[in-house]
């Protein structure tokens, strides 16, 4: 009994520092934001006690139109369900087959979730550049000079443009999930499949897409989850612009916090963000069982 309680005390003793770390940096700040977010604060003064005046306000302001950088959320989110994953899903059906050049593929894909955000946003920048960028040029020498754009500064085109980095640059990880999913697919499965006279797509929809279904409510979470906090690409290519065509919660948040100094409604749009992060791993977690 002894050897039992001091094993589970060494354990906990073990997991202490990583529980307050865990607590202070993650834990701590959301209850704080909680509370600001019920008072008008601007960094300087003692913060004072409003209610519910923030909820209010930021649902009925027009100045503040979060309905707007929601729409945008939104819209990324869909997209990257229906595009970003279904692509990193056939890559990583292709991948399955152990096609020549499995691992440099593997590398090149995933290469994009290794390089910081930053610099994959002045990358872009450099694409999109209407004058010397490489998308314009590439066009004008296809004979294509109708179709250039100022692709960041037309509001027809803009968010499209946000989202191609995106999915750039995380398509990868989502392909490595679904890859490391299909690799643990019985063999048997797939054999008894194909002695049926199941056919690749047969195979691929009735065997290894069910299957690899936990691995997909994952991505489908991180997507979504991803796409409503999204916040430092979009920051470094248009910072929400133009005319807030890409605002987003987070740059909203950013906005308010450091340049308007309300920190109370910054935090209340944070408080949201957590909220609606929450409610859609629920319902996306529900979608999945109901399927199950």
């Amino acid at each position: 009994m002894k050897k039992s309680f001091s094993y589970k005390l060494n354990i906990f003793l073990f997991l202490l520092p990583a529980l307050i770390l865990f607590i202070g940096v993650l834990i701590a700040p959301i209850f704080m934001s909680l509370g600001y977010s019920f008072t008008e604060w601007n960094g300087l003064k003692d913060p004072v006690f409003i209610g519910l005046e923030n909820y209010q306000e930021l649902f009925t302001s027009r100045s503040i139109n979060i309905m707007r950088a929601l729409k945008n959320s939104m819209l990324l989110a869909a997209l990257s369900v229906f595009i970003q994953l279904t692509f990193a899903l056939w890559l990583a059906l292709k991948l399955g087959k152990k096609p020549v050049g499995e691992r440099a593929y593997l590398s090149i894909f995933f290469m994009p979730v290794l390089i910081s955000t930053v610099v994959i946003g002045q990358l872009w920048l450099k694409i999109y550049n209407p004058d010397y960028g490489v998308l314009n040029l590439a066009l004008k020498s296809l004979g294509l000079e109708s179709w250039t754009r100022i692709w960041l500064g037309d509001k027809k085109t803009v968010l499209w443009a946000c989202f191609v980095p995106i999915l750039w640059q995380y398509v990868g990880y989502h392909m490595l999930l679904m890859y490391a999913g299909i690799k643990g697919v019985p063999t048997e499965l797939c054999e008894a499949g194909m002695l049926d006279g199941c056919t690749e797509g047969q195979l691929n929809r009735y065997i290894i897409i069910p299957y690899i279904k936990p691995i997909l409510r994952v991505s489908v979470i991180f997507a979504v989850t991803g796409s409503l906090k999204s916040f430092d690409l979009i920051y470094v290519l248009t910072n929400g612009g133009p005319n807030h065509a890409t605002e987003v919660p987070s740059t909203l948040m950013i906005n308010l916090l450091f340049l308007r100094n309300r920190y109370g409604m910054g935090s209340t749009i944070a408080v949201m963000l957590i909220v609606l992060c929450f409610v859609f791993a629920l319902l996306i977690n529900l979608v999945f069982k109901e399927e199950k």
